[in-house]
């Protein structure tokens, strides 16, 4: 606990200290409210305020309200101030704490504080029980691993098992492992002696001195060095730690409690821990259910954040909306507790004026799926509409799909097949009396080369229906593979027709030269038609004899 007194405490501030100091908590000074303000401000974490009543404890009170600075404040005063005692308690101070100061009373008003900021809320029956445990080994000596996914409230439950100990009224010293260096760690666990390194001016005591007596809590020891827990096992084995630069060993008395967000026997496995050290920190071993394995904490958390978070922005407390509720529910919590801490808070933030609706509740990832919050599902998601019945595509249809990307590839038109109810099969017609330039059935017997003015009135409508939207390309992969059916697979006739066809049907209906076809494509059409049949590919000069330059 963090504790600043503000004032002189009429000349008790020494023993205030002290009580506090004993009581495991951390004492910072201040002349005057200006000066509290600005350490406030500062950001520096601060659990309790301790202030002289001859000061202005309103104005203190007030600038903090206007600020927001959610930190409870305790006036202190000479002897039975009655006056004075109510003015402070007026102007919002928690409580008055009369001076030379009590023991039993500090301790009890920082009971109540470490109770509040660290406060259990909990309705799920998996969390009841964990807790149960908890407190049946919390007056034990035994060394406790603590486990669960990150945000799940490890260090809280540690907490709660030093209250709940005969060690409670004795320091309680958390140490973040994965914050501090390797090479700052060591030091900061065992201390130091002066001039055991560059640097170290002074005499300093680590961490396992400051929790003598009490509760010293290793928060994420996976990420602990393995040259380091060696020494850490001695320490816990010996209860005796060795300064850096020290010649003579210190005994301690600390209750050792750790956490980890990691499966610390993978980690063993894996050689990143030491074994010896795994089964004497796993005396107990208290596994915390996330969130989403104790979904009737939900609501509760949720209450409690808002409560927690309106106070602290001078908003009014507005109830959460069974829709917003059902929307809590349904998401998967990655970040668990402190996930579900932030989404509260910024509910809070941006919710309407008279309640918390689901619109107000932002979460992260896509785990919110409850029915009747999506209006629509996704794209992805959306049921497929019924497959119509019809049969299975034939190999001239197959051909067409190889040949649209061949012929994409070789930057051609755009290819659009026409289903085969559409297409109508070859067949010998006249010509149509209004013909696409781009877009013509070509007929079964030679043409004339010098009728090209002949009169085309009798066209079949159904053909040029059929046929409208189609490029040359298009036409000759069909003549070509309905030639090759014609031929019954003889692959020199076909192909000796289908040249033949292909040039008239060139040179009559879109008056363009034979050179000009485009053969890269026709020759393609004629490969993919054999791999996907599975016909013996014809080489080109051998389709097409005389005619070399193409394909």
């Amino acid at each position: 606990m963090q504790v600043l007194i503000v004032g002189g405490l009429g000349g008790q501030i020494g023993a205030a200290s002290k009580i506090a100091m004993a009581r495991g908590a951390t004492v910072q000074l201040a002349e005057s409210v200006t000066t509290s303000l600005n350490i406030l401000r500062a950001g520096n974490r601060i659990d309790l305020v301790m202030a002289d009543i001859t000061l202005d404890v309103a104005a203190l009170i007030e600038a903090m309200h206007r600020e927001r600075i959610n930190v409870p404040v305790v006036a202190c005063g000479i002897g039975n101030d009655v006056n004075g005692a109510v003015n402070a308690i007026k102007a919002g101070a928690q409580e008055f704490i009369p001076l030379p100061p009590e023991a039993d009373l500090i301790a009890a008003i920082f009971e109540a504080v470490t109770e509040e900021s660290h406060a259990l809320i909990h309705r799920d029956a998996r969390m009841a029980e964990t807790l149960r445990l908890a407190t049946q080994v919390a007056n034990s000596s035994a060394s406790i691993l603590i486990t669960g996914e990150s945000g799940t409230g490890k260090e809280i439950i540690s907490r709660f098992v030093h209250r709940k100990s005969n060690r409670a009224d004795k320091p309680f010293v958390a140490v973040n492992c994965a914050a501090i260096p390797d090479n700052l760690l060591e030091s900061e666990l065992f201390g130091h002696e002066k001039g055991a390194f560059t640097g170290a001016q002074a005499r300093r005591i680590g961490k396992f001195e400051e929790a003598n007596g009490g509760t010293l809590l290793l928060d994420e020891i996976s990420e602990m060095d393995v040259r380091l827990q060696a020494k850490l096992l001695r320490a816990i084995q010996e209860k005796e730690i060795d300064r850096l630069g020290g010649k003579s060993p210190v005994k301690v008395d600390v209750r050792i409690l750790a956490t980890s967000n990691r499966n610390l026997e993978a980690e063993v496995n894996a050689g990143n821990f030491r074994e010896d050290l795994y089964f004497r920190l796993n005396v107990v071993n208290l596994d915390i259910p996330s969130l989403r394995e104790r979904p009737d904490d939900i609501p509760v958390l949720a209450e409690f954040f808002v409560k927690k978070y309106s106070e602290a922005n001078d908003v009014p407390i507005r109830p959460i909306s069974p829709l917003a509720i059902t929307r809590l529910r349904s998401h998967h919590w990655r970040g668990n507790v402190r996930e579900l801490e932030n989404t509260m808070h910024r509910a809070v933030l941006i919710a309407g004026p008279t309640e918390i609706g689901p619109e107000a509740i932002m979460l992260s990832g896509a785990g919110s799926s409850e029915p009747g919050w999506q209006s629509a599902p996704p794209p992805e998601t959306a049921a497929p509409a019924p497959a119509l019945s019809q049969p299975a595509p034939s190999a001239p249809s197959r051909a067409s799909s190889a040949y649209a990307n061949a012929n994409a590839a070789y930057g051609g038109a755009a290819y659009r097949p026409v289903p085969p109810a559409q297409q109508a099969p070859y067949a010998p017609a006249p010509l149509p009396d209004h013909h696409d330039d781009y877009a013509a059935p070509c007929p079964a017997a030679p043409i004339d080369h010098d009728a090209d003015s002949a009169d085309h009135t009798n066209a079949d409508s159904s053909v040029t229906a059929a046929l409208v939207g189609r490029t040359v390309a298009d036409v000759e992969r069909d003549l070509i593979i309905d030639t090759l059916k014609h031929c019954f697979g003889n692959r020199t006739h076909a192909a000796t027709f289908s040249a033949f066809r292909s040039a008239h049907c060139a040179t009559s209906f879109v008056n363009i030269p034979t050179k000009a076809l485009p053969c890269r494509n026709l020759a393609m059409v004629r490969t993919d038609y054999y791999k996907t049949t599975g016909a013996p590919h014809i080489r080109t000069r051998d389709a097409f004899p005389g005619s070399r330059n193409i394909g």
